[in-house]
């Protein structure tokens, strides 16, 4: 008893666990393995994974339209050459991000709550990078000919122009999504062997099987497993800060007001985090709900990424400051008049509204009650990619619309192209995440298991050293 009250206090809260106490080896491989082998088919899975699908026919119709008359179907005009589809590129850009930092910087940090999240966070990424990637080849006006974005010697040797922020994203974005997909691949391969050991049937035996690349766990096994997973989680971790720099680079390298400036950089990575963080809970609430997993995925989980939603709202609310004071401090017209506009202008209600979802709601956060409330976190993720969403288009846009000289002043609005393109985005990722979540394991196996060890480990250290200060209390 007297133990129990040293380590926890009265009036101290106690922290929620990372794993539900009863979880074991057996039932964590159970649980976890019959998600993806179990038949039939969920019928809510298959309701979402329709309407996912009619959205992605959208898009696909979307797509063709615009190859047969051009990107004049969209809303852009000048001098807003750049309207939805650069903007809804760095938002999806940015949702990618939390899978990195969590799977990659968490691993390296040693921070055991990652372990029921991770995976599912890099399918995110993936799936998020897909996205994004779609609408800078869709704005070239020449899809087909993207490949000049890439630097190879052609016939004629003509290279691409390195001064073109393109060329940097297709680096950026083509070395993020490879590490992220090989980081994914390389801590699937253990759960691959242990579905093929559990599946029962011929073609989910072969496919796992493949997968799994002749994994029988072994010592030796285990051994490049584990250093070549810190690796590649050394080598991911610089490309949290690398790729949204890169991409924020694309604004900052050029004179426009509001675009120029070097804070760039560092708000845009914070602003990534942020809205990656939001959808990480977006996904991870409904999916612990409707299949079970709330001894996996706990309180603790969702109050650990309610705290840095909470503190990178702070780092952007820096930001947005920063600019502002910038904009009136360095006694530059244009600068000082774009936001004065973008406060008081045609897109003032943009800017309000980002400034609530971004600053004001995740205010809420300071409190743990508002942390652990599932339902107020759920409609906090989906405020924060709607405010995530509106400062993309307000950065985008409003820095756009009105040009150096009053002639050339002109107002954006979308099409009706422009909305079925993005909501056709998001029935993509919904659709390739709901294949991924009934085709792979989504929490990982082997790291659940450990953690299991790890805290059994620590039980029975706690236990013997009970029974070693009993006699010594009972003498006393």
């Amino acid at each position: 008893m007297a133990g129990d009250l040293l380590h926890n206090p009265p009036g101290i809260d106690r922290p929620e666990p990372v794993l539900a106490p009863d979880q074991t080896y057996a039932t964590i491989d159970a649980k976890i393995s019959s998600i993806v082998l179990q038949r039939p088919l969920h019928a809510g899975w298959m309701a979402a994974t329709a309407f996912a699908f009619a959205l992605v026919c959208m898009l696909m119709l979307a797509i063709t339209y615009l190859l047969l008359r051009g990107i004049g179907i969209w809303g852009v005009d000048i001098p807003v050459a750049w309207g939805f589809a650069i903007a809804n590129f760095v938002w999806w850009i940015g949702i990618g991000h939390a899978g990195t930092l969590i799977s990659a910087i968490l691993l390296l940090l040693n921070q055991k709550w990652r372990t029921s999240i991770n995976r599912f966070a890099e399918a995110m990424t993936l799936f998020a990078v897909a996205c994004a990637g779609l609408f800078p080849l869709m704005h070239l006006g020449r899809p087909w000919d993207f490949m000049w974005l890439i630097p190879y010697p052609n016939s004629m040797w003509l290279w691409p122009q390195w001064r073109s922020p393109l060329v940097w994203d297709f680096f950026a974005v083509s070395t993020y999504l490879t590490v992220s997909l090989l980081f994914w691949y390389q801590g699937l391969i253990p759960d691959a062997a242990a579905l093929r050991d559990h599946a029962t049937k011929p073609i989910p035996h072969t496919f796992f099987g493949i997968l799994s690349l002749g994994w029988r766990g072994s010592a030796h096994h285990w051994k490049y497993f584990e250093t070549s997973y810190w690796l590649l989680a050394a080598l991911a971790t610089p490309l949290v800060v690398s790729v949204h720099s890169i991409v924020s680079m694309d604004f900052a390298v050029a004179v426009v007001p509001g675009w120029h400036s070097t804070i760039f950089p560092p708000y845009f990575v914070a602003g990534a985090i942020f809205s990656g963080f939001a959808m990480v809970l977006t996904l991870a609430i409904p999916l612990r709900k409707f299949y079970g997993l709330e001894d996996f995925v706990t309180l603790q989980h969702l109050e650990n990424m309610g705290k840095v939603i909470l503190v990178t709202s702070l780092i952007v609310a820096y930001g947005y400051f920063e600019e502002t004071l910038m904009s009136w401090y360095s006694s530059d017209k244009f600068d000082w008049s774009m936001m004065v506009d973008r406060a008081f202008g045609h897109y003032s209600f943009a800017y309000w509204l980002l400034i609530f979802c971004n600053v004001v709601v995740p205010q809420t956060l300071w409190w743990r009650k508002a942390r652990t409330s599932i339902a107020w976190l759920f409609a906090l993720s989906l405020i924060v990619q709607l405010g995530m969403w509106t400062e993309r288009v307000v950065i985008v846009v409003q820095s756009l619309h009105r040009d150096f000289m009053p002639s050339a002043w002109h107002d954006y609005y979308p099409t009706v192209w422009d909305w079925i393109t993005l909501i056709g985005t998001l029935g993509l990722f919904s659709f390739l995440f709901l294949l991924f979540i009934r085709s792979l394991p989504m929490i990982s196996i082997h790291e659940v298991q450990k953690l299991s060890h790890e805290r059994d480990e620590e039980g029975a250290g706690k236990r013997e050293e009970g029974r070693e200060t009993a006699p010594a209390r009972a003498g006393s």
